[in-house]
């Protein structure tokens, strides 16, 4: 090896809580590299007469922790080929939300650099003794540079260290509230262990980058909770209740429900949720999303029972599926817009299938559409896939005179014939949808909503004269109807 960093923890109180062996270290060291001098043994080191080099002013030049940090890393391996040894302090345990330290453990061989690490104290250990906290219960360490909302479980003890300043502090916040109510109390704790210089606060979350005494020593404790309010936001919640509810011990409707036996449940909740859409209601859809989960939770939990696979055999082929599909995102791929994306997803999945044995020359083209689709957005799918492959009229006029001419047919039609002329000439009316790019189940939904509305108008005429339907006449009902389009 061309070089030695010898990596020593400063602890997580003053110099007479050092190990005899690191105070030697660090005292005797030719060259002392700290990344920061804003730790009390520091100060003390240097009143003692050691000459130190932080890398303080590091900070100043970067944006980003990841950079600081790469930058401290490479620097040290620079000055230990030079050198040939030097002592490198940080505070705490060097193994202990220290990414430097793992920065140097990772590349210091690659530059035959050799990376000894001693002990120290890191400040966990006066953390658990000052709030009295059992880690065996469940504990999470965690980085408030880098937190994010799907590492915090409301059932684990949790520790956010790195809280620097207040702007850290507000994002470890809006994380956390991703979690937790914002009144929900959490313990901020600075320089913990040091006399003199200890600060230990509990308060709401909201407050949390309120907090006067930030800094490089300071860190926030989240305890674990049980309440019912905070565990119904995990989807692991969910899970168990459903669970639940199939188990001996739970509800009987459920236990006695099959994949066939709630079939139309599952097409009622998502027309329910479509309902909402054209509603523009975001709290009705918020709730039967939920429903229409519910839906998909109960169809895993049967199939897990069954042994067929899990919900997590649902979410893990989803994610593989969307990662898979969109390499313009995740891989080398590009697509500059929805058309080349779009073409994306069509061709990897072609390749899937083609994987999975399936020959996709001696398909139909106009295989693939759902049997079960409401017959017509069945229509408008068949005539997509046709023209995809040059089945297609060539001008909107022609599609005009085909209804003209389904039209003729259908008002010429023998009763028996009339059920398929109709059909026809509704097949005509959603080439012309196609056509003019819209779709034809949106557009029938909406003049249904449309006839609903004047529909409703003429009943509250009704109420408000004190009359029902049989006191009135069509005439006077198509003057209500009329005076609905203006409303």
């Amino acid at each position: 090896m061309t070089g030695k960093i010898i990596v020593v923890g400063l602890g997580a109180g003053t110099l007479d809580q050092l190990p005899l062996g690191c105070y030697r270290l660090l005292k005797n060291g030719n060259r002392v590299y700290v990344r920061t001098r804003e730790h009390p043994v520091v100060e003390q080191l240097e009143q003692e007469g050691v000459a130190v080099t932080s890398f303080d002013d590091v900070y100043e030049r970067h944006g980003t922790f990841d950079a600081v940090y790469s930058s401290i890393a490479a620097s040290l391996l620079d000055q230990a080929k030079q050198q040939g040894e030097l002592v490198y302090a940080v505070p705490g345990h060097p193994l202990v939300a220290e990414k430097t330290v793992q920065l140097l453990l990772k590349e210091a061989p690659q530059q035959d650099v050799s990376v000894e690490v001693k002990g120290g104290q890191s400040f966990l250990d006066p953390l658990f003794a000052r709030l009295q906290i059992d880690p065996i219960d469940g504990f999470a360490l965690l980085d408030a540079t880098s937190i994010r909302s799907e590492q915090v479980n409301p059932l684990l003890h949790t520790v956010i260290a790195q809280v620097y300043d207040k702007l850290t502090a507000s994002d470890v916040k809006l994380t956390l509230m991703e979690v937790f109510p914002d009144e929900y109390q959490v313990t901020v704790a600075t320089a913990i262990g040091v006399s003199g210089l200890e600060r230990i606060e509990s308060i709401p979350l909201f407050e949390l980058d309120r907090v006067e005494h930030l800094g490089n020593l300071s860190l926030v404790y989240v305890p674990p909770t049980q309440e019912q309010a905070v565990l119904n936001r995990q989807f692991y919640t969910l899970k168990r209740i459903v669970e639940t509810l199939r188990s001996p011990e739970g509800c009987p409707w459920d236990r006695e429900q099959t994949h066939s036996s709630i079939r139309k449940n599952l097409i009622e909740e998502t027309y329910e949720v479509l309902e909402t859409i054209d509603d523009d209601d975001p709290d009705a859809m918020c709730e039967e999303l939920g429903d229409l989960l519910l839906q998909i939770m109960l169809h895993a939990q049967m199939a897990a029972e069954d042994g067929f696979f899990t919900v997590e055999d649902i979410v893990a082929g989803l994610n593989e599926k969307l990662i898979r599909r969109h390499p313009h995102v995740f891989g080398e791929g590009g697509a500059s817009n929805a058309d080349e994306a779009l073409a994306n997803w069509q061709e990897i999945k072609a390749q899937e299938k083609a994987a999975r044995g399936q020959d996709i020359n001696a398909q139909s083209k106009l295989a693939g559409i759902p049997r079960d689709l409401p017959a017509l957005m069945y229509a408008y799918k068949l005539q997509k896939k046709a023209a995809a492959v040059g089945f297609d009229w060539d001008q909107i006029a022609d599609v005009y005179k085909k209804i003209e001419e389904e039209y003729r047919e259908l008002r010429e039609a023998d009763p028996a014939e009339q059920a398929g002329e109709l059909g026809d000439l509704l097949f005509a009316v959603v080439n012309l949808a196609r056509f003019l790019k819209i779709d034809p189940e949106e557009a029938l939904a909406l003049t249904n909503r449309k006839f609903t509305n004047r529909f409703s108008y003429i009943e509250q005429k009704l109420r408000e004269s004190n009359r029902t339907f049989e006191q009135t006449d069509l005439a006077e009902m198509d003057k209500w109807w009329e005076e609905a389009k203006t409303r």
